[in-house]
């Protein structure tokens, strides 16, 4: 559980692909062998930390909400921890969900 997030509260993703074959951004620490879903307490943040994240070309995303709860849900079935990230995109938790 996070000490910065409340509950069931609403983060913020991005999402690859909108309105297709969507899935959550990961990313993947190879020094650490670490794979994480990238994730924000807010919009804005997203949006600005969203153009620090490697993205594959030819891919379209948007920041979307989603459940924190339902988020660490998706994260623990697929291997992923939660990184709570900031808009420059620095390290503000590391949860494993």
């Amino acid at each position: 559980m996070s000490t910065n997030i409340d509950g069931n509260a609403w983060v913020w993703v991005i999402v690859l692909n909108p309105g297709g074959q969507e899935q959550f951004l990961g990313q993947h620490d190879e020094v650490k062998d670490i794979s994480f879903i990238p994730t924000f307490l807010d919009k804005e943040e997203a949006v600005e930390g969203a153009e620090q994240l490697v993205q594959e070309g030819g891919q379209s995303y948007e920041v979307q909400a989603i459940r924190y709860q339902e988020l660490a849900r998706h994260a623990a079935d697929h291997g992923f921890m939660l990184f709570l990230l900031d808009k420059a995109g620095r390290v503000l938790e590391k949860i494993d969900a």
